[in-house]
């Protein structure tokens, strides 16, 4: 029966032990451009198993907060760099999470006069961050045929570009109410032609996308999130079961390093999923309004999930392995300091 702290190979690579840093946005990437502190940010956390990063935009429409990075220029890619050769020289393995955000974000965060792009032209309930304060979601623009396989092939772009930067992979985001899930949701996506309209339909792009990121790196250093039942910046999904276990069955052959999950649909169908996929199991699981704690490592013995991502507690805590093998003492996240600032609250967390 294995346990968290024993070693396991993931998509060729040999990951000290089965605890993940799952990716949270910092807003810090001023100019869309990593640091410094970044490097030290992800080198002091690089005792995970796994760390994926903050979500990093495949394309200049694809930003949807500010301060956030991206890896679809010649510069993101150089100063990214810095922060993997930092991790791997500290014995960390790296994924860089890329995430189109879609509809999620506001034309002020975008240049040239473009807006947020979405599979149907239907806006999202709520605010978003800008540097100008929360403005209202915008309606999105409906993609054409054409753009959804420039979008794919933006994805694509990025990915060689991140392993170029030296990531060992990436993982393509999926969740949280963001475009992949966009083209999954019935409310987010109208659309009748192929690219919705049908189980099939709604799975395409996800699967496209996918496809397309492991044939031009390499599947075993291509993974997949996904937050089936999330209803996370106005998604709605009554019924997730038939679109995941159709898009699980289709990536299965793919050979992907992992299948990564946060699970907002109740266990069941997190272990349905986990039945269908043949490959690495990471979930993030659903604790309500409690971070992930020393209590989810029993998901590992009992055979539930591979590895198990941390969120907050890896936030707060830069040598959680080493903390949760003794059950804490935990520091604890402070809310305040989460997006954009400086090191406070950010790389001032202290090691045990």
């Amino acid at each position: 029966m294995p346990t968290a702290f024993d070693p396991v190979t993931v998509g060729g690579l040999q990951l000290a032990n089965r605890i993940a840093m799952a990716p949270m946005t910092r807003s810090r990437a001023y100019d869309g451009l990593v640091s410094e502190l970044t490097a030290e940010y992800y080198t002091q956390r690089a005792s995970a198993g796994l760390i994926i990063t903050e979500g990093t935009q495949p394309s200049v429409v694809g930003q949807g907060y500010p301060f956030t990075p991206g890896l679809h220029s010649a510069e993101q890619a150089a100063a990214w760099r810095k922060v993997t050769e930092a991790v791997h020289a500290a014995g960390g393995k790296i994924f860089a999470q890329l995430m189109h955000t879609g509809r999620i974000g506001h034309p002020v965060l975008l240049p040239d006069g473009l807006t947020p792009v979405a599979p149907s032209a239907v806006a999202a309930k709520g605010q978003g961050f800008t540097p100008e304060g929360l403005k209202d979601f915008v309606t999105p623009r409906e993609l054409t045929t054409a753009e959804i396989e420039q979008t794919i092939a933006d994805h694509v772009t990025a990915a060689r570009n991140a392993i170029d930067a030296g990531f060992d992979g990436v993982e393509l985001h999926g969740a949280n109410g963001y475009l992949i899930q966009q083209f999954l949701a019935p409310n987010t996506n109208r659309r009748t032609d192929e690219w919705g309209g049908s189980v099939e339909g709604h799975i395409r792009f996800a699967v496209e996308v996918t496809s397309a990121v492991a044939e031009a790196i390499g599947a075993a250093r291509t993974a997949l999130r996904l937050s089936p039942g999330s209803s996370v910046n106005d998604i709605h999904e009554p019924d997730p079961r038939p679109t995941y276990e159709a898009l699980v069955r289709r990536i299965g052959p793919l050979g992907l390093a992992y299948l990564h999950l946060s699970e907002a649909g109740g266990r069941e169908l997190t272990l349905a999923l986990r039945r269908l996929f043949t490959g690495t199991f990471i979930l993030n699981p659903d604790t309500g309004e409690r971070p992930t704690g020393h209590e989810e490592l029993a998901l590992i013995e009992d055979g539930t999930a591979d590895l198990v991502s941390y969120g907050r507690l890896f936030l707060a805590n830069p040598d959680l392995p080493r903390r949760l093998a003794a059950a804490g003492p935990f520091n604890t996240a402070d809310p305040a300091t989460f997006y954009g600032g400086d090191s406070t609250g950010y790389t001032d967390y202290p090691a045990l």
